[in-house]
C-alpha cells in the first residue's frame, strides 16, 4: 500500500455534506482503532450502520484465475522456545497512527505487538521492545521522523515506513544507516529498484496486484469497460498505471481519471463516469476518498461494480461508506487472518484484524526470531533476514536479492 499525501482536515462543501446525509442518516464513532478516534470527523465523512462485512473471496493469479491456497502449514511463533537471553534491544515501527489514513498504521502496530508481547512473556531473559513512530503517512513528516530512528542505537530493526511514498523519501536514510526495514504494506513497485540493501517487502507488490485484479475483471468478471480512478500519490498511480495497461482497451480513456489525496467532492468524477456507463469503477486509493467516492457513485444513479485494492480494504472503507460499499471487490496482496490468530488477536485487542495486520504480526515475528538467535545488532539481524525462509500466517517468507519476496499472490475479496 503506498504514498499518502498531506494529512489536513479537510472542509466538505454543504452539498457534499447533503450527499453524504443521504447516504449515512446516523453517525458513530469508531469502534475499535483507538488511536484513530476523530479522524473519520476530521476528515468529514459520515460512518453510516451497517452489517456488511468484508470477507475474503478467491486467491488468484498473474492472469487473474484461482488459485488453491496453501493451507496445513504451521507459522513461525514468536514465542520460540523461551529460552532466549540478550540485552533489551528494540525493534521500531513506524506509519500512519493518526490521521485520515491510520487505521492501516494501527492495524500493523497492534500485528507486531502482538508478536512481540508473545516472544516477551515466553522469553523473560530476552526483552525486546516496540517503538512506534507516528508518520501519519506523510512522506515530509517521515522525512523529519526518520533520523530519530536511525539515531536511536537500541534499534536494530523496524517494520515500516508503512505507505509507499513514505518508504521512498526515507528508505536511503535507513539504507546508509544499514537498519533493517521490513515494509507490511508499501507497494509501490520502484521501491525495489532503488538499490538499497535493507529493504524488503513483505507482500506483492503493484506490479503483481494492478496486473492481477485487472485481469480478473477483464477475464473472470468479464467487463467489457472500466474508468481507472487514481487518487495522484505514489501508491494510487503506480497502481492505477498497472491496471490500465493490463486492461488495455478495456479501460475506457474517456473515464482514467485522477483526483486528489484528501478530495470528498468527487462531484467531476461521477459526472464524467457517468458519462461513459462503465461496467466497474476501479479505484487506486485509500479508504478516506474511496468511501465518499463510492457513496456519491450510488446517489447519482451508478449501478455497476466498485472495485478498488488494499488501500481501500478496511473495515473502516465499510463503516464509513455504508451500503454504498455493498458488492465492492477489493484486491489485496495482504493474506486472510486464519481462525487463531483472529482469536489471539480480538482478545488483546478487541478488534478483529484488519488489512496488514497479518503481515505485521509475522514480520514482527521475524525480527523476533532473529534475535533470538544473536542477531541483536543492525548487521547481523540484516543479514538474518536476508536468509530467512519460513511460514508466516499470511504467506511463505523468503526474499530475492532486491527485496521482493519470491513467491506473491493475490486475494479478491467484497463486501457482502
Amino acid at each position: 500500500m503506498g504514498a499518502s499525501a498531506t494529512r489536513q482536515a479537510i472542509a466538505m462543501s454543504s452539498a457534499a455534506l447533503l450527499m453524504l446525509g443521504l447516504a449515512a442518516c446516523s453517525q458513530q464513532p469508531s469502534a475499535d482503532k483507538e488511536s484513530s478516534k476523530g479522524t473519520s470527523a476530521a476528515q468529514g465523512t459520515s460512518e453510516a450502520p451497517t452489517d456488511l462485512k468484508i470477507v475474503e473471496q478467491v486467491q488468484i493469479d498473474n492472469n487473474g484465475a484461482a488459485v488453491k491456497s496453501d493451507t496445513g502449514v504451521a507459522p513461525a511463533d514468536p514465542a520460540g522456545d523461551g529460552k532466549a537471553t540478550c540485552a533489551p534491544v528494540a525493534i521500531a515501527m513506524a506509519g500512519a497512527l493518526n490521521g485520515p489514513d491510520a487505521a492501516l498504521g494501527i492495524n500493523i502496530k497492534n500485528g507486531v505487538q502482538l508478536a512481540l508481547d508473545k516472544h516477551n512473556a515466553a522469553n523473560p531473559g530476552c526483552q525486546i521492545e516496540l517503538k512506534t513512530f507516528d508518520t501519519e503517512g506523510d512522506p515530509q513528516k517521515a522525512t523529519a521522523i526518520a533520523p530519530q530512528i536511525v539515531d536511536d542505537a537500541s534499534i536494530v530493526g523496524l517494520v515500516g515506513p508503512a505507505f509507499s511514498g513514505e518508504t521512498k523519501a526515507t528508505g536511503g536514510v535507513f539504507d546508509q544507516a544499514g537498519l533493517v526495514s521490513v515494509t507490511a504494506s508499501a507497494t509501490n513497485v520502484t521501491l525495489s529498484e532503488q538499490g538499497w540493501k535493507t529493504f524488503f517487502r513483505g507482500l506483492a507488490n503493484d506490479g503483481v496486484q494492478g496486473p492481477s485484479v485487472a485481469n480478473y475483471l477483464k477475464n473472470t468478471v468479464g467487463d467489457k469497460k472500466v474508468c481507472v480512478v487514481d487518487d495522484s500519490t505514489d501508491y494510487g498511480t503506480g497502481l492505477a498505471k498497472a491496471v490500465r495497461d493490463t486492461l488495455g482497451p478495456v479501460a475506457d480513456s474517456a473515464c482514467n481519471i485522477s483526483v486528489k489525496k484528501g478530495d470528498k467532492d468527487f462531484s467531476a468524477a461521477v459526472t464524467q463516469v457517468k458519462g461513459q456507463s462503465p461496467d466497474s469503477v476501479f479505484y487506486a486509493g485509500y479508504y478516506s476518498e474511496a468511501a465518499p467516492f463510492v457513496q456519491q457513485l450510488r446517489d447519482a444513479g451508478f449501478a455497476g461494480k466498485f472495485g478498488s485494492a488494499d488501500g481501500t480494504k478496511d473495515p473502516e472503507f465499510v463503516k464509513q461508506a455504508g451500503n454504498a460499499s455493498k458488492d465492492a471487490l477489493l484486491a489485496c496482496p495482504c493474506g486472510p487472518a486464519t481462525a487463531a490468530f483472529t482469536d489471539e488477536y480480538t482478545k488483546k485487542f478487541n478488534a478483529a484484524p484488519g488489512t496488514y495486520s497479518t503481515e505485521g504480526y509475522d514480520l514482527g515475528a521475524i525480527l523476533a526470531k532473529g534475535i533470538d538467535s544473536g542477531a541483536v545488532t543492525r548487521p547481523a539481524l540484516l543479514d538474518f533476514v536476508k536468509k530467512y525462509e519460513g511460514q508466516g500466517v499470511a504467506r511463505k517468507y523468503q526474499w530475492t536479492d532486491t527485496g521482493e519476496l519470491t513467491t506473491t499472490l493475490i486475494w479478491i475479496y467484497k463486501v457482502q
